[in-house]
């Protein structure tokens, strides 16, 4: 077992692209530093890109098809085993401060205290998304992003705020205690794009780049993402040009609020002299489209919402860039490898063990998806320079990130491309049926939907779009 500590920190909405350390214009200091003090993981995936499947994932260190637990809707009970049950037997104090989207307080999710959680509205999450249906589906009944965009403070920031200050006061009181884990979950940069002024202020909209592939410019989304955008139609929903400026300059203006947070822990985690025998691990649930192809939020497999930050220092951890492909299955089993164990019957691969290790651009990556607005399931699967997006019944796209990191360009139907993508389909087939595995998770939350007494009841169960954070004193 180690003699070092472990501190796992997850934002929630924080595409991989934006930070400095990775050459973005979003101003990451802090992350940054920690970056430079260890590895950081350039091609980390999501195992699925929407909150609450992808958080019981990582609790577990499985798939979503092998947790069946398929949405917003489904949340971790602490029913099958994790991470945290893992270090619970072996006697490690674990404990979390912040988001975690499971399902209740209550439920045996593996930690010793959970401090301030967030959990899906009312223990139940946004059952009204599991119908999806092509022919019975329903639109989201409000704005995703929140009715006002801009400068500002919301009770996300308010509740991120007070994370980071209960963080430090827990760091403070571990002086000289026994090795522990604790997990630290923030909510920025999730939406509703509101940022406190001075960090809304760091992104002006004349600074702000064009977006790539806008409808409006003559790229038409693809038949399956145009269906998933349907649910919401951000898009469609600014009140204006400005407005829809605002919001990317909240975005980025959340995406440095999330780091100067990310630095008050670490200014703790030092001032409490915890520094050089904790080992710091940065993460998010997934990313955010932030406006390319029209798109904000997540739900889809393309880089921005797929594709998440992985960064870890430590005692032992060396310094530099890892391309082998990661998802946050590996992060799931790097926390029982920290401590001296391992999770069974887990795909996922200990971090230690791959940063260590030269890189392996042919490491396979998977990630699913089968929540809002998907009227059919979509699964990535990443392998060296290629990446597979297979949608259930729709054209595949297929793109080449070595050449076209910025998928611009869909080599499906590209003759020469044709073996690439049948060697990605049947390795996409040792992981799952993507046929089976759709009809299993419409199977699933139709006998979900029927439980709570049929359509019209689970019209009405959930948040109508993001969860609410739990009250917080000041």
């Amino acid at each position: 077992m180690s003699q070092s500590n472990l501190l796992v920190i997850m934002s929630d909405e924080h595409q991989a692209r934006a930070l400095s350390c990775a050459g973005h214009f979003a101003q990451t200091p802090n992350l940054d530093a920690l970056a430079a003090r260890g590895t950081r993981f350039t091609n980390a995936y999501t195992p699925c890109p929407i909150c609450v499947p992808a958080r019981a994932s990582f609790a577990t260190g499985k798939y979503v098809h092998q947790n069946r637990l398929w949405d917003n809707a489904m949340p971790y009970t602490g029913q099958t085993e994790g991470w945290g049950h893992k270090l619970q037997r072996k006697g490690v104090p674990v404990e979390s401060i912040g988001k975690l989207h499971y399902r209740a307080e209550e439920d045996p999710a593996g930690f010793d205290t959970e401090h301030i959680p967030m959990m899906v509205k009312g223990g139940v999450g946004m059952v009204w998304a599991s119908i999806r249906g092509e022919d019975e589906r329903v639109l989201m009944p409000s704005r995703m992003l929140g009715d006002y965009v801009g400068p500002g403070d919301s009770a996300y920031t308010n509740y991120d705020e007070a994370v980071t200050k209960r963080t430090a006061n827990w760091l403070e009181d571990r002086k000289g205690a026994a090795p522990w884990c604790l997990y630290v979950g923030l909510v920025a940069p999730h939406f509703p794009l509101v940022a406190p002024q001075e960090f809304y202020d760091m992104y002006p909209a004349e600074s702000l780049p064009a977006v790539k592939l806008h409808p409006d410019e003559g790229h038409p989304r693809h038949p399956w993402v145009q269906k998933q955008f349907e649910i919401d139609q951000t898009e469609d929903k600014f009140t204006s040009p400005e407005e829809r400026l605002a919001a990317m300059s909240a975005y980025y203006g959340l995406t440095t609020f999330l780091d100067h947070n990310v630095g008050r822990i670490l200014g703790a985690l030092e001032a409490a002299g915890l520094s050089d025998n904790t080992t710091v691990i940065y993460t998010s649930d997934h990313g955010d489209n932030v406006g390319a192809r029209g798109l904000w939020g997540k739900s889809n497999m393309y880089e921005e919402s797929a594709a998440i930050p992985m960064i870890m220092a430590g005692p032992g951890v060396k310094q530099g860039i890892s391309e082998t492909p990661v998802s946050l299955v590996d992060l799931s089993a790097t926390i029982t490898d920290h401590f001296g164990e391992a999770l069974y019957d887990a795909p996922g691969r200990s971090l230690y063990d791959i940063a260590s290790e030269a890189d392996d651009p042919e490491r396979e990556v998977f990630s699913e998806y089968h929540a809002a607005g998907a009227v059919t399931g979509a699964f990535m699967l990443r392998k060296g320079r290629w990446k597979l997006i297979h949608y259930v019944g729709f054209e595949p796209e297929l793109f080449d990130l070595q050449d076209d990191p910025e998928e611009l360009t869909n080599r499906a139907t590209d003759p020469a491309s044709a073996d690439v993508l049948a060697d990605l389909m049947d390795r996409l087939r040792t992981i799952c049926d993507p046929d089976l595995t759709d009809a299993r998770a419409h199977a699933d939350q139709a006998a979900m939907i029927a439980s709570y007494g049929g359509r019209e009841v689970a019209l009405k169960l959930g948040a109508p779009a993001a969860t609410p954070p739990p009250e917080v004193s000041p």
